[in-house]
């Protein structure tokens, strides 16, 4: 089965002593949470993700973006010690479903203060072709929508537009994604050229309610050969999760650059009295 891109939201908070500090949750269904966490000490920012199928954060190529060599992983370990990234990828889903199902993963009790950062990260689903995959399929207007729509909530719940980041989705390797389809006994279910027209949307979607936008479709075909990019010629690579990446980390950088890091390097812990080093306790 075609579980198609993952919408990822990606958040990045400042946390209060005590609470958990990394948290890397995979959404599967709506009533299923995965999660991993460790104790943390200390303030922490989070970066939320959302995407579509790609793979993880809220969409696909979210989805798989805490994997191995994934785009998520990457960033939480430039951010590590740093800030939290919260991961909310559900594969396979497009802009309508996301829409309602945004105000459960990101509420009013969010800790929006706190939040460096979101990605929203979806087309690739959005543009499956209505004839052939009806179920994923939204059409164009009301994907430009849905966006709207998203960034107006995360808005309402106080995490205001310079802290969101628009992901078009990448480009369609066409023969590779085909050989995909045809294996599974399918037909050819999205185009590049009208991946494209999400893409341009959702630029235009950026442009209009003043949020960051990395456009993906169109960077990655600023390589003429862009297939290396992409491991079935709809979700990324290994080199295409270093690509995206490499486009988000100066936005994040940005945001980023004048926090602490939290807690000392182990050689600059006092052997003799840690409590000084790691609680700011005098020896008694």
């Amino acid at each position: 089965m075609d579980l198609g891109c993952c919408g990822v939201c990606v958040s990045i908070r400042l946390r209060a002593s005590g609470h958990l500090g990394w948290q890397s949750w995979l959404v599967g269904f709506p009533s299923c949470w995965v999660g991993v966490c460790s104790f943390l000490c200390g303030p922490r920012p989070n970066p939320i993700l959302i995407n579509y199928s790609h793979r993880r954060t809220f969409a696909p190529n979210t989805w798989f973006s805490f994997q191995e060599n994934g785009w998520g992983a990457s960033l939480a370990h430039r951010l590590a010690r740093r800030c939290d990234i919260l991961n909310r990828g559900l594969s396979g889903y497009n802009t309508r479903w996301a829409k309602l199902v945004l105000p459960r993963l990101i509420g009013k009790d969010s800790d929006a203060e706190n939040t460096i950062a979101v990605t929203i990260f979806f087309g690739a689903n959005d543009g499956a072709l209505k004839e052939v995959n009806p179920k994923q399929h939204v059409p164009l207007d009301e994907y430009a929508d849905n966006l709207k729509n998203m960034i107006q909530y995360l808005k309402s719940v106080d995490i205001a537009e310079d802290k969101i980041i628009l992901v078009t989705p990448p480009p369609l390797h066409e023969t590779s994604w085909e050989k995909e389809c045809i294996a599974k006994g399918e037909k050819l279910n999205r185009l590049n050229i009208i991946t494209g027209e999400y893409a341009k949307a959702c630029v235009k979607v950026a442009g209009d309610c003043g949020t960051d936008v990395i456009d993906l479709w169109t960077l990655i075909q600023e390589n003429k050969d862009f297939s290396c990019y992409l491991s079935d010629g709809l979700h990324l690579s290994t080199e295409g999760n270093n690509f995206l990446a490499s486009q988000l980390w100066p936005l994040l950088e940005r945001r980023t650059s004048t926090l602490p890091v939290l807690l000392p390097y182990w050689r600059d812990v006092d052997h003799l009295n840690p409590e000084a080093s790691l609680l700011g306790k005098p020896c008694n």
